[in-house]
């Protein structure tokens, strides 16, 4: 939302309370602008129609921002699995070779705490459905918390890796998911260095390291 719409808010959360025979504070107003002014208006409008018109025992209640935003995303549960889906098609579609950028901040950091996309793309089909459930519950770990995490700003491919060790021309990244979003997250995120600073600079160098020695592994099984 933008500053343009905490009026129209307001009125909305006034509205909505009245149904449930409350009043809404200033401060409280403010607390539910906080916990929301990320989602697009509409969204947060449409989100609390449809709280008021459940008919399951939460619909009885003054929505909190947690209802609202649940309305809009999902469980924590339902975005696991769909960014692990969105994960799967990638790797298995475009592969470790290319960087990428997905729409989603939390699917960045958490292929780096696994290791990296290249040390992701090395998994094997039997190792496979426990690494989707480990990602799966590192993504709701961060999800839960509500805030995105610190992550890069791109995911480093073999290519990519390479060229950067030997000063070579580096190909812009894969866009995944929405295009608008992902380029969002490109931007917001962290270079290397920043990155690094923050989380450990020894991981990053190891990244670069497993990346480069993948794609010398790649070129001797071509050139067998």
């Amino acid at each position: 939302m933008k500053q343009q719409h905490f009026d129209e808010f307001c009125e909305l959360l006034d509205t909505v309370s009245e149904q449930y025979g409350k009043t809404m504070t200033t401060s409280l107003k403010i607390l539910y602008w906080q916990g929301l002014h990320d989602v697009d208006f509409e969204a947060v409008r449409d989100a609390l129609f449809r709280h008021i018109r459940n008919t399951d025992k939460d619909g009885d209640f003054m929505p909190k921002v947690s209802n609202i935003r649940k309305m809009i995303e999902g469980s924590t549960e339902d975005s696991s699995l769909v960014a692990w889906a969105k994960v799967d098609k990638t790797l298995r579609c475009v592969g470790t070779y290319q960087s990428v950028v997905f729409d989603d901040p939390i699917i960045h950091r958490v292929i780096y705490d696994m290791g990296g996309w290249v040390s992701l793309g090395t998994k094997t089909e039997d190792e496979w459905p426990f690494v989707g459930k480990e990602f799966q519950t590192r993504y709701r770990g961060f999800k839960s918390r509500g805030i995105a995490p610190e992550y890069q700003s791109r995911l480093i491919g073999m290519a990519e890796a390479h060229n950067s060790k030997e000063g070579y021309r580096i190909d812009p990244p894969k866009l995944i998911g929405d295009v608008e979003k992902a380029k969002q997250v490109m931007s917001k995120g962290l270079n290397q260095i920043e990155f690094s600073s923050g989380v450990g600079i020894q991981r990053m160098q190891k990244d670069l390291h497993n990346a480069v020695g993948a794609l010398s592994f790649v070129k001797n099984t071509d050139a067998a």
